[in-house]
Protein backbone atom coordinates (compact mmCIF):
# COMPACT_ATOMS: atom_id res chain seq x y z
CA UNK A 1 0.00 0.00 0.00
CA UNK A 2 1.59 3.35 -0.97
CA UNK A 3 1.41 6.62 1.85
CA UNK A 4 -1.16 8.33 -0.39
CA UNK A 5 -3.84 5.01 -0.15
CA UNK A 6 -2.91 4.86 3.23
CA UNK A 7 -3.96 8.49 4.32
CA UNK A 8 -6.86 8.15 1.95
CA UNK A 9 -8.14 5.27 4.02
CA UNK A 10 -6.68 6.78 7.37
CA UNK A 11 -8.80 10.06 6.69
CA UNK A 12 -11.95 7.89 4.95
CA UNK A 13 -12.11 6.09 8.72
CA UNK A 14 -11.68 9.77 10.69
CA UNK A 15 -14.36 11.07 8.66
CA UNK A 16 -16.52 7.73 9.29
CA UNK A 17 -15.79 7.94 12.93
CA UNK A 18 -16.75 12.05 13.02
CA UNK A 19 -20.27 11.45 11.47
CA UNK A 20 -21.14 8.80 13.42
CA UNK A 21 -19.85 10.25 16.98
CA UNK A 22 -22.01 13.26 16.47
CA UNK A 23 -25.00 11.81 15.32
CA UNK A 24 -24.67 9.05 18.18
CA UNK A 25 -24.96 8.84 21.83
CA UNK A 26 -22.58 6.35 22.06
CA UNK A 27 -19.30 6.85 24.64
CA UNK A 28 -15.89 4.86 25.91
CA UNK A 29 -17.71 3.46 28.59
CA UNK A 30 -21.07 2.09 26.70
CA UNK A 31 -19.86 2.00 22.82
CA UNK A 32 -22.68 1.02 20.59
CA UNK A 33 -22.17 -1.97 17.75
CA UNK A 34 -21.76 0.46 15.04
CA UNK A 35 -19.34 2.37 16.84
CA UNK A 36 -16.81 0.08 17.51
CA UNK A 37 -16.09 -1.50 14.35
CA UNK A 38 -15.48 2.29 12.70
CA UNK A 39 -13.54 3.01 15.92
CA UNK A 40 -11.42 0.21 15.96
CA UNK A 41 -10.29 0.74 12.08
CA UNK A 42 -9.84 4.25 13.10
CA UNK A 43 -6.99 3.15 15.43
CA UNK A 44 -5.32 0.75 13.47
CA UNK A 45 -5.05 2.94 10.32
CA UNK A 46 -3.84 5.52 12.85
CA UNK A 47 -1.78 3.95 14.26
CA UNK A 48 -0.30 2.60 10.52
CA UNK A 49 0.15 6.55 9.67
CA UNK A 50 1.52 7.14 12.47
CA UNK A 51 4.40 4.40 11.49
CA UNK A 52 4.79 5.43 8.41
CA UNK A 53 5.38 9.33 9.17
CA UNK A 54 8.07 8.24 12.23
CA UNK A 55 9.71 6.15 9.46
CA UNK A 56 9.88 8.91 7.25
CA UNK A 57 11.17 11.44 10.02
CA UNK A 58 13.97 8.99 10.57
CA UNK A 59 15.26 8.72 6.95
Amino acid sequence: MTAQQLYKRYMAAFNEWITHSTGCTCTAEAPCETGVPLFERLSRLQAAWTHHLTQQQRR
